[in-house]
């Protein structure tokens, strides 16, 4: 390790972390200065996360969590003490990640930023006609009114009437828009009930979810459902729940339409099993709803105005715009208000959001726009000597954008706190007070501190980080010629302005612009209709807590079959989700247990010491090896040892060709970061010849030494006979481009057309637009 400034002076300065083993640290020790900003760097595995979030933040909550009641603790996840011998001077953590915002139909951008709060307060004060206090203007609050009966300070019982006057549409309840349900796609009309008819995943015809229809005496379970009567058919599709005798079992019988709404409409999308959420996405049709006009508020809300302006209007707004509008009232009754206001609302604006709207449904941001929304909700904090801890906040952001984000986390900084930055970008290593620098390597070969000092110190260091902080890639002397072209005609998703771009194909181009240009909108809302088209993003893996590479990959299958193989066995023995399992934990690895209102527990199975396997399966070898010992290799170390041949080796060759060569085969998905599920996917979907893949910034936890191997393995796949696009605002990426569309030349309104496009080459020599500035820039420093 390379320490260049030494141990911090004054003790209780520093957040102190003494031996420190999560997950891959060995053994790790390390003074942080508090009240400063610190950046930790290394490849992708190497161990900053664990440090960071799995160490240091992690007990942070973990200790404030302790100090609630039990019955708090009941609702908030179990965390464990991390493997560390001590940690000293810790602050309270706030962790503020790239995880996307939860999909709920209700959360928007001003709802979860308590913008749209503070508007509400706003327009209850100030607007006419004027219809009540801050609910009256928010479209989760319903009209209600009604009577019952209360007790009276002297302890008599009172008759009370009520009203609640809410700004929630009637018709559509506050969501904006209104499912109309396709009944192609929920039954054969050619059929009768007894053959099927119900195409609904989970509806067989023998089945009790269908017996409810066809014995329900409500119209004939043999005849084709054409032959329904009008009432039959009504009864079929929308009956309200009637009580009904089957096999004198009292039931509820309820229309198929509003039952499916219910049980599988109306379900979170995410949350709902693949074949599931494919019905849905195939049945349902969304639209605005035609009473609010999709604005998700009554009619008396929309009619109170300020200067003629509704909430819904101000909601709808570019946030750009709605700054503006807020610093044209004058009205004295709420300066104080609206100073707050316009601060919050600039905020957006100095964050590089100003493109939203605060109606924007907070399940469509990006990994790096929730990130940032979330920032906002710290920037006004009154709390100081906080700890603030950032998961790549530069991800998703043109460089342009990045001195914006520097100066966020400064301003957190100089109010007192103490911030944390995981983070690969040299232009945020170059603001930072202390670096802490991990490797060498990732996974096993990682986990131990390089370097840990000024970022001048780390330039004169001899790590991996430290000969790669001032590395630039070069133009390529030549380029690729297109062997063709997907033509995209007048695309007018969100803020495009009928687009009309040629996207060539057999070569690596990069779409890039500002944050909200309209880059998104151009690949993703028009190549899918493409054939052969492979998209490949950053999001999570759908998968259970047994989940790993091996089962992801399908890399288990043939690991089992050549156990059973050698052994003369069933391949279901080498499952610990199957037969395989420990008797103990049932293949978990982990005993949990119930502890009432505190929640779980989770301890390491001492049966089968975590690995989740029954000791006798792991009699069974493989080359001299178990299957605890194989599951616990990194992908690497199993090219090695498993045969040169077959499906197996093929799909270990790509996954170390993406860079992915350290992670093991048996951990959890959960633990793959972002970038490490993109690469994942891509290693799977990498078989397909003549393809044309869409990658969404794949520089994402990268490295600046990976990010060469990167670009090494895009050419791997053009020379393969692909084509490559890639969203990305990595300067190295576009350097190495053979034709870059340039999105612009401002972010929402003020985008959405393209500025350029050609080779990188001429996008420097001849260009004005952002990204040729800041290219200009990098290839000449």
């Amino acid at each position: 390790m390379t320490e260049a400034s030494g141990h911090i002076a004054d003790s209780h300065e520093v957040i102190r972390v003494v031996g420190a083993r999560e997950n891959n640290l060995k053994n790790v020790s390390v003074e942080i200065p508090k009240r400063r900003l610190s950046v930790f760097t290394g490849v992708s595995g190497s161990g900053k996360s664990s440090l960071v979030f799995g160490t240091i933040a992690n007990e942070s909550q973990r200790l404030i969590n302790d100090t609630y009641p039990t019955f708090v603790q009941q609702f908030m996840g179990q965390m464990n003490r991390p493997e560390v011998d001590a940690l000293e001077n810790l602050s309270p953590a706030i962790l503020v990640d790239q995880e996307r915002m939860g999909a709920n139909a209700r959360s928007t951008v001003g709802t979860a930023t308590d913008a749209h709060a503070m508007l509400r307060l706003l327009f209850s004060r100030i607007a006419a006609p004027h219809i009540g206090s801050p609910q009256a203007y928010s479209f989760n609050v319903p009209s209600v009114s009604g009577s019952g009966r209360i007790k009276t300070a002297s302890g008599k019982s009172e008759a009370r009437s009520f009203s609640v006057t809410g700004g929630m549409c009637p018709h559509c309840q506050g969501l904006g828009e209104v499912s109309d349900v396709d009944l192609a796609e929920l039954f054969d009309r050619e059929k009768s009930l007894t053959d099927g008819a119900i195409t609904i995943p989970g509806y067989s015809a023998d089945g009790w979810m269908v017996r409810g229809f066809s014995e329900s005496g409500l119209f004939p379970a043999d005849v084709p459902i054409k032959d329904f009567t009008e009432q039959q058919l009504n009864d079929f599709l929308y009956k309200e729940p009637t009580k009904i005798k089957i096999q004198n079992i009292n039931m509820t019988y309820e229309g198929l339409v509003p039952k499916i709404t219910k049980s599988m409409l109306q379900k979170d999308r995410d949350a709902l099993q693949p074949h599931i959420r494919a019905f849905v996405d195939r049945a349902v049709k969304f639209l605005a709803c035609p009473q609010c006009e999709g604005t998700r508020l009554a009619q008396a809300t929309r009619d109170s105005k300020i200067d003629g302006v509704s909430i819904a209007d101000a909601a709808q707004m570019q946030i750009t715009d709605l700054a503006t509008w807020l610093r044209s009232i004058k009205d004295p009754q709420v300066a104080p208000l609206l100073v707050s206001l316009q601060q919050l609302i600039d905020s957006f604006v100095e964050i590089g959001l100003g493109y939203l709207s605060l109606d924007r449904a907070s399940g469509t941001l990006s990994g790096g726009e929730a990130q940032r929304t979330k920032m906002i909700r710290h920037l006004g904090s009154s709390l100081t000597d906080i700890t603030y801890v950032f998961d790549e906040p530069t991800a998703g952001l043109h460089p342009h954008d990045i001195q914006r984000m520097n100066d966020l986390l400064r301003q957190l900084r100089d109010k007192g706190n103490t911030v944390l930055v995981v983070e690969h970008k040299p232009e945020v290593i170059d603001i930072a007070d202390y670096v802490v620098d991990l490797g060498p390597g990732a996974g096993r070969a990682g986990g131990e501190v390089q370097f840990s000092g000024t970022v001048a110190d780390l330039r004169a260091s001899n790590t991996l980080t430290g000969r790669y902080l001032d590395h630039r890639a070069r133009l390529k002397e030549s380029t690729r010629t297109p062997k063709g072209v997907l033509e995209i005609r007048d695309a007018a998703q969100h803020n495009l302005k009928n687009v009309s771009v040629d996207v060539p194909l057999g070569v690596l181009t990069v779409v890039t612009g500002v944050a909200g240009s309209g880059k998104s909108s151009l690949i993703h809302g028009n190549l899918p209709a493409f054939d052969d088209v492979i998209v490949v993003d950053q999001s999570p893996i759908k998968g259970s807590r047994r989940s790993s590479p091996a089962t992801y990959t399908g890399l288990l299958d043939g690991i089992r079959t050549a156990f059973a193989k050698a052994n003369g066995v069933k391949p279901a023995l080498f499952s610990a989700n199957s037969e395989g399992a420990c008797i103990a934990c049932k293949g978990l690895g982990v005993i949990i247990t119930e502890l009432g209102f505190a929640s779980t527990v989770e301890t390491r199975c001492d049966l089968c010491e975590g690995s989740g396997f029954a000791n006798e399966v792991l009699e069974h070898l493989l080359d001299g090896k178990n299957i605890k010992e194989v599951m616990a290799m990194t992908v690497a170390e199993a090219e090695e040892f498993l045969p040169k041949k077959g499906a197996s080796h093929t799909t270990l060759a790509r996954m170390i060709d993406v860079g992915i060569g350290y992670i093991t085969l048996g951990q959890a998905l959960s633990t793959l970061s972002g970038g490490e599920r993109q690469r994942l996917k891509l290693a799977i979907s990498m078989a397909k010849k003549g393809a044309i893949y869409v990658l969404d910034e794949p520089t994402t936890g990268l490295h600046l030494a990976d990010v060469d191997n990167l670009l090494g393995m895009l050419d791997r796949l053009v020379e393969s006979g692909n084509s490559v696009i890639v969203i990305e605002h990595h300067q190295a990426v576009m350097a190495h481009a053979d034709w870059i569309i340039d999105l612009g030349p401002g972010a929402g309104r003020g985008g959405g057309e393209i500025v350029f496009e050609g080779t990188p080459a001429d996008l420097i020599a001849s260009s004005d637009t952002l990204t040729a500035a800041h290219l200009r820039q990098y290839v000449g420093g």
